[in-house]
């Protein structure tokens, strides 16, 4: 057994596939699957402006989907051939065979899309958990990754946030369980209400339609039978990747990163700290910072316009370079 794997918990032998019907797909957007050995992908695309522009790929955080994206994707059309992916056992894409998900196995999981689609190197953007797993990408694949962009990266932290630690005590053997018992009765709104006051800045920025698309969200994927398997064992993964010492700890690992990186840190984030910003903008050998007051967790959610030029200008320096 890895590190990254929970006591007594078992891979499902035959994996639920979601109905793709059932998920949100905002207006310009396709969703297909792609299957690999032992993996099922679900990959969100929006056509580009004109043929023959940089590929992108987006990485979700925890509990999240490639549905994070759909504000930032139409803004960049025009300078990327954009996809977000649904990490395995998320949004919908089914769980993986062999149950793994530690930070390895969802980069495992990302280096093997690229291969098998052959669209690297990519300009790489990923949030929180999807921000990790970038770093680990970018660190071990150079040859995949054209730039990077992390927005709230779940890089390791000494002093955790309060408010951060329930997301951390998810990895804990049963207590995704016991949540899970506990919760079992309360409405989609509630959930949605409680997950959206831990990751904005100000929910009050939420509109009324992209809440109810967030409703609905939640309520398809809370009956899913393996949403608090794929939860704690990726908040786990987290865990145990901040524990890790040596090459494979997450800040060496930024250290080799040779891609030039955006980093995207918000004032009001309560999962990731605004104290790391200078942190990371250190670690990162070829980096550039921007640093939003009143933004949360989800900082291309809440404010994707200045998201979306941030990448932008970094994407247009590095051609000009």
């Amino acid at each position: 057994m890895s590190s990254t794997e929970l006591p007594g918990a078992r891979a499902p032998l035959v994996p639920v596939v979601p109905d793709l019907v059932a998920v949100r797909i905002a207006e310009g957007e396709e969703l297909r699957t792609v299957t690999l050995p032992g993996l099922g992908l679900a990959v969100r695309a929006r056509p580009p402006a004109r043929t023959g522009l940089p590929p992108a790929l987006y990485l979700h955080g925890l509990g999240g989907s490639s549905q994070n994206w759909s504000a930032l994707m139409p803004l960049l059309a025009d300078v990327v051939d954009g996809e977000a992916l649904d990490l395995p056992g998320f949004g919908a894409s089914p769980p993986p065979d062999d149950g793994n998900y530690s930070l390895t196995g969802h980069a495992r999981a990302v280096i093997r899309y690229l291969d098998a689609a052959e669209r690297g190197p990519v300009h790489l953007v990923g949030n929180s958990l999807g921000g990790a797993v970038a770093t680990r990408v970018a660190a071990v694949r150079p040859d995949l990754v054209r730039t990077l962009s992390l927005v709230s990266p779940a890089l390791p932290e000494l002093r955790v946030q309060r408010s951060a630690v329930p997301a951390g005590l998810l990895g804990l053997p049963g207590v995704a369980r016991l949540f899970g018992r506990i919760s079992r009765d309360w409405p989609a709104e509630r959930r949605t209400r409680g997950v959206m006051a831990l990751c904005y800045g100000d929910p009050g920025r939420v509109s009324d339609e992209a809440f109810g698309h967030a409703v609905a969200e939640m309520d398809r994927r809370m009956k899913l039978p393996y949403f608090w398997d794929a939860m704690a064992r990726s908040a786990r993964g987290i865990v145990d990747a901040y524990t890790l010492g040596g090459q494979h700890g997450l800040w060496r690992q930024a250290e080799r990163v040779l891609a030039p990186t955006l980093l995207v840190y918000g004032g009001r984030d309560k999962l990731v700290s605004y104290r790391m910003a200078d942190r990371a903008s250190a670690a990162f050998r070829d980096s550039r910072l921007v640093t939003l007051p009143d933004a949360g967790h989800v900082a291309m959610m809440e404010y994707p316009e200045t998201v979306a030029q941030a990448i932008r200008d970094m994407i247009d320096d590095c051609g000009r370079s």
